[in-house]
């Protein structure tokens, strides 16, 4: 079902029987009370191994609605409110959320006014009265959304030619809006997005009505399933938006730079057949429409922005690139609608879960269609998969990144060396069997989120076998393990597997 727009918050009962149960409390307990809200506010997170401070405990998101005022320039803030709907977890007499770069003006909680600081690149609220565990809660605030970054600032809004595009992945949506931001706490998400006559908005999910008044235009659109934070998308510009049909009726629907159009129909044509073909692998498509959106910029990666996928155009136009690698790239931002985004990552160490099924299908998509040999690929992933666990982990347990180097995660190791575990996987438990995995994974954690161990248990269960030997050596060894099948595959002590997809995918 669809979110509906936002109602006023029912009164809060229990807050004001809270209220006035506290001057009944004891003299101890008042103290105890006071000792803890005197702590100084600190940056908190969900305990993610790579991103400490990512995320928040304490309370569960159920919905955003996040409106932005475009003024014409991609060089100025946009003013912006927040409205977070949540229910809470744990009691609680701050809530923290994940908000680094735009002024605040205010916030209020439950429709009173709060109290806020910053602490590092959290948000710090204060209600006027605490939060009982399992009270819903709805969070509002008004701030900027600045597009403009320091130099070792990467994602967030992305400037285009003629105005701006979200890449958030993957800890950087909370530089763009207050959020729980992190996989692991997905919601719905409306969005309301007013701009100046002459530029068209688009967002997540299926418009909802435009309004037109004063020279401006506002857009909203709603999510029809759940979605991470991460994964969140608006653009605005000089854009024609191009609907067509793909299988079982599903809308298809297309972002383009309008001058650029003609030049870029002949590769948007290709998408329904793209969904059927990975339709024919996993099963149905998982969300309410898709498309691609093809920005005027140079990011240097394409990212799987649910429902609307985010490409430079540039991949389309520069004749330089083989078309069987461009419609490669394709695939693995649509193969993530299923792997990443209808099921997301728990953690992001369960990265190569999203990443090495994405390359895995790009890499199947470009044999199947283009004699591009998967073994071949394989191989060379092989002979290359010791250096990349030396360099950046194993794949179940990439090492963190650098600090300025957020995006410094998106290494071969969960590419590549990912889609070598599947590819081992396979050889490990056979075609049939990996086929029936493939389809099961994304049946039983639609709309979730799932981990490693998930889906160790998931290939050791329909392939009647204990995996967890083989999966600890694949995911977790210093040292790749010797491939099923191929006793004369061997690391290569020089050279490099041939440049994946992905490396452009990810701008690595």
């Amino acid at each position: 079902m669809l979110h509906t727009p936002h109602t006023p918050a029912p009164p809060n009962r229990a807050r004001a029987r809270r209220r006035l149960r506290a001057a009944a409390l004891l003299a101890s307990a008042v103290s105890v009370c006071l000792v803890a809200a005197s702590a100084p506010p600190a940056p908190l997170g969900v305990g993610d191994r790579l991103f400490p401070h990512l995320g928040n405990p304490g309370y569960d998101v159920s919905a955003y609605d996040l409106s932005f005022t475009y003024s014409g320039s991609n060089s100025e803030p946009l003013t912006a409110v927040t409205t977070i709907d949540a229910r809470t977890t744990a009691a609680l007499d701050r809530v923290n959320l994940d908000f680094a770069h735009g002024r605040v003006d205010s916030v209020e909680v439950d429709g009173e006014r709060a109290g806020f600081v910053t602490a590092g690149e959290d948000l710090v609220v204060t209600p006027a009265g605490g939060l009982d565990a399992g009270e819903r809660m709805r969070i509002t605030v008004r701030h900027t959304s600045d597009p403009v970054y320091p130099e070792d600032r990467e994602g967030g809004w992305v400037r285009t030619a003629d105005g701006l595009a979200m890449a958030n992945q993957a800890d950087v949506a909370h530089l763009v809006f207050p959020c729980n931001d992190h996989p692991s706490d997905k919601a719905r998400f409306t969005f309301r997005v007013t701009a100046p006559d002459g530029l068209t908005a688009v967002a997540n999910g299926l418009p909802a009505g435009a309004d037109r008044s004063g020279g401006s235009t506002t857009w909203t659109y709603r999510t029809g399933h759940p979605m991470a934070t991460e994964l969140a998308q608006v653009s605005i510009g000089r854009s024609t938006v191009l609907h067509r049909t793909g299988p079982h009726g599903l809308p298809v629907r297309d972002v383009v730079p309008t001058k650029h159009r003609a030049a870029l129909e002949p590769w948007l044509t290709k998408t329904a057949g793209q969904i059927a073909w990975m339709e024919d692998k996993v099963g149905r498509y998982p969300f309410e429409t898709y498309g691609l959106l093809m920005a005027d910029a140079t990011t240097g990666f394409a990212l799987e922005t649910q429902t609307l996928s985010l490409f430079e155009q540039d991949l389309f136009t520069e004749p330089g690139y083989p078309k069987w690698y461009v419609e490669s790239i394709m695939v693995h931002e649509l193969a993530h609608q299923w792997f990443g985004n209808s099921v997301s990552p728990a953690d992001w160490s369960d990265l190569w879960l999203n990443e090495g099924h994405a390359t895995w299908y790009e890499a199947l998509y470009a044999e199947e269609t283009a004699d591009q040999s998967l073994e071949a690929r394989m191989k060379d992933a092989y002979g290359a998969s010791d250096r990349w666990r030396t360099a950046g982990g194993p794949p179940a347990a990439p090492e963190p990144p650098a600090p300025g180097d957020k995006t410094g995660i998106f290494r071969p190791n969960v590419y590549d060396g990912a889609a070598l575990v599947l590819y081992a996987l396979r050889q490990e438990i056979g075609r049939p069997a990996f086929e029936r995995v493939e389809r099961e994974w994304v049946t039983r954690h639609r709309d979730g989120t799932a981990t490693t161990a998930d889906f160790v248990r998931l290939a050791s269960e329909i392939s009647g076998r204990g995996l967890d030997d083989f999966f600890q050596a694949w995911l977790y060894g210093e040292k790749t393990p010797p491939m099923p099948g191929h006793p004369d595959w061997k690391p290569t002590a020089a050279g490099q597997a041939p440049k994946a997809a992905t490396e452009r995918a990810h701008g690595k």
